[in-house]
């Protein structure tokens, strides 16, 4: 059993070189998911992962495969699209989602779903 926990070890060690950046660029993701409705910005995010900000961007792109900025706008989206199934006000969505503006939520949701906000929560009410 030992020699699969070695192998386990050292393909760790390949893969994630630095174990403790690592974890804190997890930790930083789990900020996000915890704290998407906030008004969060690259260098707060940043800060809790113990890097600067341009070295915590390319970080976190090699993990997740796209920026803290678009992580953060797809967390947003996917819950508006929630509370927009569930009825609620487009008003109350965009400030309880994080954004200040409602003009920009209506723009990125257009730009992230194909659809304005009313037209996805009409279409979910129509047929779900």
């Amino acid at each position: 059993m030992s020699f699969y926990r070695d192998e386990i070890a050292r393909l760790n060690k390949a893969l994630y070189p630095h174990d403790g950046l690592t974890k804190q660029i997890i930790q930083s993701k789990l900020f996000i998911d915890r704290h998407f409705s906030e008004n969060i910005n690259l260098d707060k995010i940043a800060s809790k992962a113990l890097v600067s900000k341009f070295h915590f961007i390319r970080l976190f792109k090699k993990y997740y495969g796209r920026t803290p900025n678009q992580y953060l706008q797809e967390i947003r989206i996917e819950n508006a699209k929630k509370f927009l199934q569930k009825g609620k006000n487009i008003d109350d969505v965009c400030s309880v989602i994080g954004f200040t503006s409602k003009t920009s939520f209506i723009s990125l949701f257009k730009k992230k779903t194909g659809t304005t906000p009313l037209a996805y929560q009409n279409k979910k009410s129509n047929f779900g």
